[in-house]
């Protein structure tokens, strides 16, 4: 997993999909189970904003 950029000052959630298929239907979150708002058709990890945001809270960076 890339580390930040010392030029940025933020790093980027892991768990948002690098591409977004808009819904309706929307695809489930991988954690809670709850919608998302991506089309089930998004690929990669996809979560609801709540468990999107404890994601990047986990794994941000501690610099």
């Amino acid at each position: 997993m890339d580390q930040c950029e010392p030029t940025e000052s933020y790093c980027p959630a892991p768990a948002a999909p690098a591409r977004v298929v808009a819904g309706p239907p929307y695809a489930d979150c991988l954690e809670c189970g709850k919608p998302t708002e991506y089309g089930v058709r998004t690929p990669g990890v996809v979560l609801c904003p709540v468990c999107e945001w404890q994601e990047a809270q986990r794994t941000a960076c501690s610099g």
